[in-house]
């Protein structure tokens, strides 16, 4: 792509980015505005975004207004956190329809999600189910107790329910310290001397014919080892693949000596599957463990997993599943927040989210706009889904906030005084304020050294 042509698609982007960022703050808004206007409340002003005011306009009894900044925006309703005499006051409804006034902001950012997710779903040709239809070349997962037709249940305590599951539970999976001693690893390592064996092979030297039959011999000898139950085995099942692969192929492959280390580095955990009609619980599975760019182990699925032919029928269902996916991974990584599980470094404020929005743009151009335009509606539908989610957290100047001194109401059978319920919602949002202060200077941090104040 030309530098013009970059510069204009990129342009393109940041502008789709800022609408589409833009639409998930309206949808909030509007639930709120709506669901107040059926109940018979005043809204004195609707705004889209904020700062200085753009564009105006009155109708009714309500000011619209689109202001500079598109970082927010607000439903001001009358009554909402003073008292009122107007008997159209937020405060002087019945507290069932302020309890649907203050949810509906959240409600519609989950129904966006679920419309984005369903955008991005109808695109694909087939779905992925949760049972494993086969494993790459001297796969860890099938050397330590996995199956081609296992049905993924439970990965490390994590459940399983759709194939978006799996991803985010294997990222959530510890790194262990394991014995080399360990049989698992004994046997990975003879996958790798049959692997590097086939891989010094050259295919065009060869007739089709006999390509396959080399492939067949490999194949048949993976399979063997990865049920063997003792190194005795495993050394025995490789000696002899190694032996017939060298004759079928006529050279003399001599592997190198095991290279044994008292410990290796694992993804490790339990998983349980469906495998024969019964639920059975597989211990201390590995995970495909490399090395990352930076030096630090990473983790990756090594398997494959059957396709699901794509249906309206399935699509509904694999969108609904999909967004669930997403709203219980944001509940895990909030609760990961609380007891300490994550830290600075792994929460992004607006600078954060816009630097991984245009990173995922990025990554998309390199094989096509759509491909880029489908990365930020990818990252938009976490966003809307993320914004529902944490607005239903009950802390003060939050949704949720609101809604807990509603419930508060039920119970003792009268109102928090306005007042008070004011003071405290403007303290929690002078606190958030200076949270989302202090993200964001991370994030500045993070993006100009690396790293933020975690190091």
């Amino acid at each position: 792509m030309k530098g013009s042509d970059f510069i204009l698609t990129t342009i393109a982007l940041i502008v789709i980015g800022i609408l589409i960022f833009e639409l998930i703050i309206f949808i909030h808004e509007f639930g709120h505005f709506i669901t107040a206007k059926k109940c018979g409340v005043q809204v004195n002003e609707f705004a889209l975004g904020m700062g200085p005011k753009i564009i105006k306009f009155q109708k009714g009894e309500t000011l619209y207004s689109l202001r500079l900044f598109p970082i927010g925006g607000f439903c001001a309703m009358e009554g909402e956190d003073q008292e009122s005499d107007n008997e159209r006051a937020f405060g002087n409804k019945p507290v069932w329809q302020r309890m649907l006034i203050v949810l509906a902001g959240a409600f519609n950012n989950i129904v966006l999600g679920l419309i984005m997710m369903g955008i991005l779903l109808a695109q694909s040709p087939y779905f992925s189910s949760t049972t494993i239809s086969s494993f790459a070349q001297a796969a860890f997962t099938s050397k330590s107790g996995l199956e081609e037709g296992d049905e993924l249940i439970d990965i490390g305590g994590y459940k399983i329910n759709c194939s978006r599951d799996i991803s985010f539970a294997v990222a959530m999976i510890p790194l262990e310290i394991v014995d080399g001693h360990d049989f698992s690893i004994y046997k990975e390592d003879c996958g790798f001397t049959l692997v590097r064996q086939y891989s010094s092979l050259k295919a065009e030297d060869y007739s089709e014919d006999e390509l396959k039959a080399i492939s067949e011999a490999f194949n048949d000898g993976i399979e063997k080892l990865n049920r063997a139950s003792t190194e005795e085995e495993a050394d025995k099942i490789t000696s002899e693949t190694l032996e017939t692969v060298n004759a079928l192929s006529k050279v003399e492959y001599k592997p190198e000596e095991r290279e044994f280390m008292e410990e290796r580095k694992r993804f490790r955990t339990d998983v349980q599957v469906v495998r024969g009609g019964e639920t059975i619980t597989l211990s201390n599975v590995d995970f495909y463990t490399y090395l990352g760019d930076n030096g630090k182990p990473a983790v990756a699925l090594d398997f494959s997993v059957d396709a699901v032919d794509k249906t309206f029928g399935t699509l509904i269902s694999e969108t609904f599943k999909s967004t669930a996916s997403v709203v219980r991974m944001i509940w895990k990584s909030l609760f990961g927040l609380v007891t300490g599980t994550y830290g600075m470094n792994d929460i992004a404020g607006p600078v954060g989210a816009a630097s991984v929005v245009t990173q995922a743009a990025q990554m998309g151009l390199q094989t096509s706009f759509l491909d880029a335009v489908n990365n930020i509606l990818y990252m938009m539908m976490i966003i809307t889904v993320n914004l529902g989610i944490v607005n239903l957290l009950p802390l003060p100047a939050l949704d949720g906030g609101r809604f807990l001194f509603m419930v508060i109401e039920v119970i003792i059978r009268r109102p928090v005084p306005p007042k008070y319920e004011g003071w405290i919602h403007a303290a929690g949002f002078l606190i958030l304020l200076g949270f989302i202060i202090v993200v964001t200077f991370n994030d500045i941090i993070r993006l100009a050294t690396g790293q933020g104040f975690g190091g």
